[in-house]
């Protein structure tokens, strides 16, 4: 593996990005071929808390050293930001302004109006989190001055190739990584679960976990399929060229939690592949290569999505956790040996995994609930070629003691003992005594390889110390008799154009040589001693005139003047101007001139989801039904039963939009509903276009006022808070926003997940995607059973994308009053699954609570004596009573 190849891009490549979440991952990325990194700082604002990431004051040299690598850096700022919180961003967004940090990756609307203000000249990537599935989405996101769409990992090829067909904006997607089985900035599992919101960086890896399948009422045995919202990872080296095709501008690497050896072997890996992509068209990686980057990280591979969807393949959900190399199965056991059959190369010292029985732990609630659980691990310890012709080893269901058993190690063949062994090897594998648990091991028990120190040996060497990727230098030199000696460094190599150059002209005019005159290949071999430099020779064109004599002393100054020069215009921070204060005006809190006090009476919208519900919610007259139904075509139902109660009837719309779905919305208007939930930016153009009242909903994470201002200045009347607020976050938005921009959902269940992947095609058909699925949604109801024996209700929407539901109920009735107080003018409650006598109580209840018959408490007591499965508070719990708070 030669990692030592000069730097030369092609400009129709396109760029590879790698992730970085310390300097040892970024010195990795950089020495193993990307084009940029992306990385977070520890001041927050970045969706990976957990990485090591970057100081503020760490910026400056960072920037410094990848702008002498010729490697753009991207600050991850792809969080939803708290009123509270802005000013803190202003200053982070200044420094990194002031650094010369090319790019930022931003979720929040807000955020990206902020870093706009304060400098114009830095870019703006819509982060994966903004949720841009469509041309539709880009152009509306795109007045927030956006340079970047970073696409949903969601979209196929096919789809990528209709956005690019509609829009100019530079798209990035991502190519290899670990996949998340909810919509970027659409998972709320972790948030709704226990409080750790997935859009502020803190997810809990609830994907990972087993759950048990609940079909119209009955268990169903999956066999080992547990694992039924844990994607395969992305490999997509295969789709290179189909991806260039398609008009992608940017290949990005998922990784910022992963290993300086991982960013080094995926990037190296990648920077083959796509080179290889550009001068053929073709990618050509062997199994050793699949296998290297199996070993870094694999749950899996697979192509994602980029092939369209394929569910069975997507989610197998066999397992959830790093896996490595599927190595073989056990075929046999003796003493603290197994024999296999090896699909790959093994060495002593290399790390192993067997799956296995749990191991017996009754009062763990949790046993056998994740791969480490179901496997044992251990370093082979001796490695012996298994002889046919010898005495088998003992029988393996025997003796239980069979490990312990003198006569089975009687029997071993005599074999001389290996240091490795080749892939369709038939061998016997020794591990350090006690350190398997050989009485958990089943017949044929797959066995993976998941760790070898010799390839992470091999990584670690390709970074670190002096540069190994160098940038070319062209030198253009003059000699001639009687003229000083003028040499000019160049570099072109297109990476952060225009070329730049540096020249030395020596002091005194040059003689006539006596013995030796000055050559081309005298000149190559000075001027290319650029050991320890992130340089190599590059072109030398040499007018050399009359013999002239160089010294070697001149010679060897031109270079290091030279490099020094060029070094030092690199590395200069880019022309910027940075307002800081323009950013300030943005932290400014926006009232409304009125107050709340001239408010009017709150108001009740009921979102629902089956005709019963809507019918019922008419019958009583709240003020607003909002229709979300499974069927699109029973959304004309919807309108017809709301305007014969005399309610207005509004439509929500689906909550992503991709490319050929923008039908779907267009249905929604054809109905001519009261008006549009709206759950994309897509949705919001059309029914604001449209002229139809809008309101944006809790998909848009509105989490201060900027966000809510950008959508009220495009028409929508109101915005529904994010459901990442809880009660103190939610008192910072109603403080800086008008109570009438405002829609609060004060009774639902959380959606958790809301998922490109369906479960109901993964597990109750033969089919793989919708065109064949035969649509087992229509017939069954699907709960999904997590460890603690909570029954989530699984949902497809009319795009037969699913969603799961909190089995739980949440409730902020503690906190309306104050809202009411503070202007907050619309309450909406969410109903799921209750039939039309559930929801009429649960409906009468709030509607006492808005018009003050009945406090929070009271109708905390009563939903928790009616609901079946009880009621949190959930993300609106405060720290102390909300009532004082708000």
């Amino acid at each position: 593996m030669d990692h030592t190849h000069p730097y030369q891009p092609a400009p129709e490549r396109p760029e590879l990005l790698s992730p970085a979440g310390s300097w040892d991952c970024a010195d990795a990325a950089v020495e193993n071929g990307a084009d940029a990194i992306y990385f977070g700082v520890d001041r927050g604002f970045n969706a990976r808390s957990r990485a090591a990431n970057f100081g503020v004051g760490d910026l400056p040299g960072l920037m410094k050293m990848l702008r002498r690598r010729g490697v753009r850096g991207y600050v991850t700022l792809n969080t939803l930001v708290f009123p509270a919180e802005m000013p803190s961003l202003v200053e982070v967004v200044a420094a990194v302004a002031e650094a010369g940090v090319d790019a930022v990756l931003v979720q929040d609307f807000g955020v990206a109006r902020i870093v706009r203000a304060i400098c114009p000249e830095l870019e703006v990537h819509a982060s994966t989190q903004m949720s841009l599935t469509s041309a539709e989405t880009i152009a509306v996101a795109a007045e927030l001055g956006l340079a970047r769409v970073v696409l949903a990992r969601e979209l196929s090829i096919a789809e990528i190739t209709k956005i690019r067909s509609k829009t100019a904006m530079p798209l990035e997607a991502f190519i290899h990584g670990a996949l998340c089985v909810a919509y970027s900035g659409q998972c709320l599992t972790s948030e709704s679960l226990g409080g750790r919101s997935a859009n502020r960086g803190q997810c809990a890896q609830a994907c990972r976990l087993p759950y048990e399948l609940v079909c119209d009422g009955q268990d169903q045995d999956l066999g080992d399929v547990r694992y039924l919202l844990s994607p395969q990872d992305l490999a997509g080296y295969a789709a290179i060229p189909d991806m260039i095709s398609a008009g992608v501008d940017s290949l990005k690497i998922e990784g910022r939690l992963k290993t300086p050896e991982y960013v080094a072997n995926i990037t190296g890996h990648y920077r083959r592949a796509i080179d290889q992509a550009v001068a053929d068209g073709s990618v050509r990686l062997t199994d050793r290569d699949r296998q290297e980057m199996e070993l870094s990280f694999s749950r899996g591979f697979a192509p994602g999505w980029l092939e369209g969807n394929d569910h069975k393949r997507l989610v197998p959900g066999l397992r959830a956790a790093k896996q490595g190399i599927l190595l073989g199965q056990v075929m046999d056991v003796r003493g603290d040996e197994i024999r296999v059959t090896l699909a790959a190369d093994v060495a002593l010292g290399d790390g192993l995994a067997i799956a296995s029985r749990p191991a017996p732990s009754p009062s763990d609630a949790y046993a056998g609930s994740g791969f480490a659980d179901n496997h044992q691990g251990g370093r082979i310890y001796s490695l012996q070629e298994n002889h046919r012709s010898t005495a088998t080893s003992t029988d393996r269901t025997s003796s239980p003691n069979r490990r312990k058993d003198p006569a089975a190690l009687r029997r071993r063949p005599s074999s001389e003992k290996m240091q490795t062994a080749k892939a369709g090897s038939d061998v016997w594998i020794g591990f350090a005594r006690d350190s398997i648990d050989f009485l958990r091991i089943e017949p044929a028990a797959d066995v993976f390889k998941n760790d070898d120190p010799k390839l992470n040996k091999k990584l670690a060497a390709t970074f670190g110390g002096k540069p190994r990727r160098t940038r070319g230098i062209d030198f253009r030199v003059e000699a001639h008799c009687g003229n000083p000696l003028c040499v000019t460094g160049v570099i072109d190599d297109q990476t952060r154009p225009p070329a730049m150059s540096c020249q030395f002209t020596s002091q005194t005019p040059l003689e006539s040589a006596r013995k030796h005159a000055i050559t081309s290949e005298v000149l190559a071999d000075k001027l290319g001693r650029l050991g320890g430099t992130p340089f190599h020779l590059g072109r030398i064109d040499a007018a050399i005139e009359d013999a002239p004599m160089v010294p070697l002393a001149m010679i060897n100054a031109a270079r290091r003047e030279i490099i020094d020069g060029l070094t030092s215009e690199l590395e200069q921070v880019p022309a910027r101007s940075v307002d800081a204060a323009a950013g300030m005006a943005f932290t400014d809190g926006l009232r409304d001139p009125a107050g709340p006090e001239n408010a009017p009476a709150p108001k009740l919208s009921v979102l629902c989801r089956t005709v019963d519900q809507l019918a019922a919610a008419a019958e009583m007259g709240v003020e607003t039904v909002i229709a979300d139904f499974h069927d699109v075509r029973t959304h004309r139902d919807a309108v017809r039963i709301g305007r014969a109660a005399g309610v207005p009837t509004w439509i929500a719309t689906i909550r992503m939009q991709k490319p050929s779905e923008m039908g779907l919305i267009r249905q929604v208007l054809k109905y001519q509903p009261d008006g549009v939930l709206a759950r994309n930016l897509a949705a919001v153009d059309a029914a604001v276009a449209a002229g139809v009242p809008t309101v944006a909903d809790f998909s848009l994470n509105i989490a201060n006022h900027r966000s809510a201002e950008w959508l009220i200045g495009r028409g929508v009347e109101r915005v529904t808070a994010s459901y990442d607020l809880n009660a103190d976050q939610l008192d910072g938005l109603i403080s800086t926003t008008p109570g009438q921009w405002i829609e609060m959902v004060m009774h639902q269940h959380m959606p958790m997940f809301h998922m490109e992947h369906c479960v109901f095609c993964s597990v109750l058909s033969p089919g793989t995607n919708k065109t064949n699925c035969g649509r087992p949604c229509d017939r069954h109801v699907v709960q999904l059973r997590d460890r603690v024996g909570k029954m989530h209700v699984l949902q497809a929407d009319i795009a037969c994308r699913n969603t799961l539901y909190n089995a739980t109920p949440q409730s902020a009735a503690d906190v309306v009053s104050s809202l009411v107080d503070r202007g907050v003018g619309w309450f909406r409650v969410e109903l799921l699954d209750e039939s039309a006598a559930e929801a009429e109580k649960i409906l009468s209840l709030y509607r006492r609570l808005l018009s003050g018959q009945i406090s929070g408490t009271e109708v905390w007591q009563s939903l928790a004596a009616d609901n079946r499965v009880g009621v949190t508070r959930g993300t609106l719990e405060a720290k102390r009573n909300p009532l004082a708070i708000l």
